[in-house]
């Protein structure tokens, strides 16, 4: 599966932001896909995932901000990103996996990722 994203840059505080994330290739074993985000020096964290059936889980720190949303016909899944504080700027990384639901627990069930797309929040 590869992944293409879009939809990073560079916005100010209480600014939205959208991402998106095309799968190709093997996409009809793609049972969940959403997005994490990395800054140097730490961990990947989890920002937003969405299985193929409507499951979703967010990370505590955008719960509430972002919604990611999922079109199974297009294989694309989007992050639209609202009150965006500069503790959200991060490189976002779009992610595709084949595993079951409750399997979907850290980033390493994840098994396809896209290049990654800067989002900068200024303050």
């Amino acid at each position: 599966v590869q992944l293409q994203a879009s939809g990073g840059g560079l916005v100010q505080a209480g600014g939205s932001l959208r991402l998106a994330c095309a799968a190709s290739g093997a996409t009809s074993s793609v049972s969940a896909m959403g997005w994490y985000r990395q800054v140097p020096g730490k961990e990947r964290e989890l920002v937003a995932i969405a299985s193929y059936n409507g499951h979703t889980n967010y990370g505590d720190s955008v719960r509430g901000r972002f919604t990611i949303s999922r079109d199974n016909a297009k294989n694309t899944v989007y992050l639209q990103m609202n009150s965006l504080q500069p503790e959200d700027t991060a490189v976002y990384y779009c992610a595709a996996t084949n595993a079951v639901w409750s399997a979907v627990v850290s980033a390493s069930a994840f098994g396809s990722w896209g290049q990654g797309t800067q989002v900068t929040v200024s303050s």
